[in-house]
């Protein structure tokens, strides 16, 4: 599963397409995608016809999982604003709902770092029950201060993640949130995000419950291995993931030199640059290690061009 393709399960639920035409069939075991991707380019329906159908389905009050795809197909110029308030507007129709995927997009319908996002902050007062809540594309997102009882992970994929949002992850009253992960990106694409903007989450007392942390797909990924090697939160997690960034032998030397990096039961670093060498020692820890998909830097006029995973 890449972001090359659609989700096909969302909390333990497979996903299907909405169709009014079928209407919903075992709504409280399926997570329903409301999209315009199975529609033409010119096809009258639009997403909001989607939604106002979905929400008067006479058992939708079952559903417990719910995925929003493409809301446009030009969705490059045309915000999740609306999306977000039809969403608001609806929680008396979805008093369930646990598991929220919010821009189930791909690249032949709108490219990672195109998606046009919005302030979310909404939905956190809206669906009181989520437990999870997944966002693809950082333009133009916010969370507010996120407060939540029962959101257990958070997921935002980004081809570059601005260091506001990150700041407001940090500000956020999530006190049972156990996984996070955080698609970084590149700064070609509004991925601004330091290291000194994550010390907050670095520090480890934001989410006492935080037991799985992504910095992904990361352009500074040896400069997030350096400052996690001597950081409080390393000792509280179970999983850390540095995948699909540019972690070469400098930032995985001092992740080796952490006296709490055995106490990890996973390390994924899968696409990076690291050594022959570095990948022999890294297997070799006491924990179960991924660095598979190795890359070879380039070099082009005297200098060295490494690359994330997922930019565009």
């Amino acid at each position: 599963m890449t972001i090359a393709d659609h989700l096909t399960e969302l909390m333990g639920q497979p996903v299907k397409n909405y169709n009014p035409d079928e209407g919903l069939v075992n709504p409280a075991d399926t997570a329903y995608r409301l999209t315009v991707a199975d529609l033409d380019y010119d096809s009258e329906i639009k997403i909001f016809d989607r939604m106002a159908a979905f929400f008067e389905e006479p058992h939708v009050s079952e559903v417990t999982n719910l995925v929003i795809g493409l809301w446009d197909w030009e969705g490059f110029e045309v915000d999740s604003r609306p999306i977000v308030e039809a969403l608001v507007a609806a929680q008396d129709q979805l008093p369930h709902l646990q598991a929220l995927f919010l821009g189930d997009i791909v690249g032949e319908e709108c490219e990672i770092s195109w998606i046009q996002q919005t302030d979310i902050s909404p939905l956190f007062l809206a669906y009181p029950q989520l437990r999870y809540l997944g966002v693809r594309g950082g333009e133009g997102l916010r969370l507010g201060i996120p407060t939540h009882e029962h959101l257990q992970t958070l997921v935002i994929e980004s081809g570059g993640l601005s260091a506001a949002v990150v700041r407001d992850i940090s500000a956020a009253q999530l006190p049972n949130l156990e996984h996070l992960e955080l698609w970084l990106g590149e700064d070609n694409y509004g991925g601004d995000t330091t290291v000194e903007d994550l010390s907050i989450l670095l520090a480890g007392e934001r989410f006492p419950q935080l037991r799985y942390l992504g910095l992904r797909d990361s352009q500074i990924a040896d400069e997030i291995a350096i400052a996690l090697a001597t950081a409080p939160v390393l000792n509280q997690l179970s999983t850390l993931d540095l995948s699909l960034g540019t972690l070469t032998d400098r930032g995985a030397e001092a992740l080796l030199a952490s006296p709490d990096l055995p106490t990890l039961d996973r390390l994924d670093l899968h696409h990076h640059y690291l050594s022959e060498a570095m990948m022999a020692r890294l297997q070799a820890l006491p924990l179960t290690v991924n660095v598979a998909d190795r890359q070879e830097a380039d070099e082009y006029d005297g200098e060295t061009w490494r690359y994330i995973a997922v930019s565009e």
